[in-house]
């Protein structure tokens, strides 16, 4: 070693028998563990696995399940609005949006800063009641709203939680999945929703994706930028209010939501909350 440098760090020791218990005991207790919990003290059940269990109870309770809308339904629903000239807005709600929903009433202020680091990027600065108050009353009065469709923590339970929390009857509500915009361009139908159709784009991508839009040969009427957050919503709505459009793609983070609904709502458009969808378009990572 040369003088004066300093000694390389120790090498981490890792506990692979500790990891492989570990791991064993978080399959246990998320599956056969249930089980064992469900049976009487003396009642076994040989041969069936905790999926083959899971599968024949979920059989029973398809009387209480609610069916999200797919791709087809809401493609309909989308040039049906389109075609008679309509407002409609499709929202969606992610781990941002249910996590800026939850502070206060689901979870406290300290807990949603710990589990959403990333809030801020997203254009939420916490603690940020009037955010989440304006989110409530977009997912209220949206026509179709994205929910995750995966129980993992902070998805589909917190949906549901900030849901009761708030007093939203999620029965009353059209919901599709939370990645519906990918479920569109995936099963390939962007295009037919598309053409023929004056595109306004909302976004820090907006001008990037509108470069590649019309060099597929779509009518993009126009790009709205930057949207810097939930505190910005007021100006961005005076400049989309400026525009002639049919159609509203909007890229803005957890501020997609407040714009998507208001656009439907108060300009009679109909608007779709893009997502990263428009970034990978723009990148040139997705095609159309």
């Amino acid at each position: 070693m040369l003088k004066g440098a300093s000694p390389p760090p120790p090498e981490t020791v890792v506990d692979e028998k500790a990891v492989a218990d570990s791991y064993a005991r978080g399959l246990y207790d998320g599956g056969e563990g249930l089980v064992d919990a469900a049976l009487g003290e003396l009642e076994v059940l040989p041969d069936l696995s905790a999926r083959e269990i899971v599968a024949a109870g979920v059989a029973q309770l398809r009387d209480k399940m609610v069916r999200l809308w797919g791709g087809q339904e809401v493609l309909d629903a989308l040039n049906g609005a389109l075609d008679a000239g309509q407002p409609l807005s499709v929202v969606r709600l992610g781990d941002g949006e249910l996590l800026t929903l939850a502070q206060d009433v689901v979870m406290a202020q300290e807990e949603v800063a710990e589990q959403g680091h990333f809030l801020g990027y997203a254009g939420v600065r916490l603690p940020d009641p009037e955010a989440r108050n304006l989110l409530v009353h977009a997912v209220r009065h949206a026509d179709i709203v994205g929910i995750p469709g995966q129980r993992l923590p902070n998805f589909q339970p917190l949906a549901f939680a900030a849901f009761r929390a708030h007093g939203i009857d999620y029965r009353e509500l059209r919901m599709t999945l939370s990645t519906i915009n990918y479920v569109l361009y995936l099963e390939g139908r962007l295009p037919e929703l598309l053409r023929g159709r004056r595109i306004l784009l909302i976004g820090n991508v907006a001008p990037a994706l509108a470069e590649v839009l019309r060099g597929r040969g779509l009518a993009v009427s126009g790009a709205v930028a930057p949207v810097r957050g939930m505190d910005d919503v007021p100006r961005v709505m005076e400049s989309i209010a400026e525009q002639d459009f049919d159609l509203a793609l909007v890229a803005a983070g957890i501020a997609a939501v407040v714009l998507t609904q208001r656009i439907a709502t108060e300009l009679g458009k109909v608007a779709i909350d893009f997502g990263h969808l428009a970034d990978a378009l723009a990148k040139g990572e997705a095609a159309l």
